[in-house]
């Protein structure tokens, strides 16, 4: 079957620098990580990858697995480097990065997964999502996830971006939100952490509820090489909601595994 088409933005930063690239979460965009480019792009080349049906990627027809996402993902950043790269992602993204370190661990030298876990709610929670989504729209998640994807303060200190993005949950395309939760159905590498040979940070949120510190505490301890980061005073979309320290911690790792 063909893969599922994603979009990876031209890299900004230095020219001479390894590449990051950096994924987001279900239902919102590149916009989480506004904030947080230019503290990379001082030291990396940055890339901001788009997943299938969001965005500028086009809406998929076919249904598609989590590890076809994986091989997407990697076929679209071995475009532009075909090695040494660092790789962050929240949440689905953040599944993105221990599938690429599963499938594809020649290509990064470390990965982050953020607000995520070894498996994000289970194969019948994501086949309800996608059915809801199919029948009320993405408009029917905006609320309940303005709940979860948010600290007690995020909303206040980042009061434009956490609106931007709802606004960008409400304006994803409902087949492509669908799309991208089916395939997160058929995700779970619990039994399979210990497969991977690439290093990994998982970074949490201190409020996170979807992906929770002994989700975090459950990926350091099975793969061979890992280390946890929770940020302070973030829940579900860290990027947007601590940006100052999320960049931190991952200069910090990325320098660690470029070493």
């Amino acid at each position: 079957m063909r893969l599922p088409e994603v979009r990876l933005t031209a890299p900004v930063g230095r020219a001479d620098a390894p590449l990051v690239v950096l994924g987001h979460s279900i239902g919102t965009g590149p916009l989480i990580w506004e904030q947080v480019i230019p503290h990379l792009a001082a030291e990396y080349r940055v890339s901001l990858l788009t997943l299938p049906g969001h965005g500028s990627a086009p809406v998929p027809t076919d249904p598609f697995t989590f590890a076809e996402l994986a091989d997407a993902v990697a076929e679209a950043i071995s475009g532009i480097a075909s090695a040494h790269v660092r790789y962050a992602g929240v949440s689905i993204g953040g599944a993105l990065a221990l599938e690429l370190a599963l499938r594809h661990p020649d290509l990064c030298d470390g990965v982050a997964a953020i607000a995520s876990a070894a498996q994000l709610g289970g194969a019948e929670h994501w086949t309800e999502r996608a059915a809801l989504v199919r029948s009320q729209s993405t408009s029917a998640l905006v609320g309940p996830s303005s709940r979860v994807w948010f600290g007690p303060n995020s909303v206040a200190n980042q009061p434009d971006l956490s609106g931007r993005i709802l606004h960008a949950l409400q304006d994803t395309p409902d087949e492509g939100y669908a799309r991208c939760a089916e395939a997160l159905a058929t995700y779970d590498v619990r039994n399979r952490l210990g497969e991977i040979r690439v290093p990994v940070l998982a970074m949490g949120g201190e409020f996170d509820t979807v992906g929770p510190e002994e989700a975090q505490d459950e990926i350091v301890a099975g793969v061979v090489h890992g280390r946890k980061c929770m940020i302070a005073d973030a829940a579900h979309q860290p990027p947007a909601e601590q940006p100052d320290a999320v960049a931190r911690e991952l200069l910090s790792f990325f320098a660690e595994v470029g070493r």
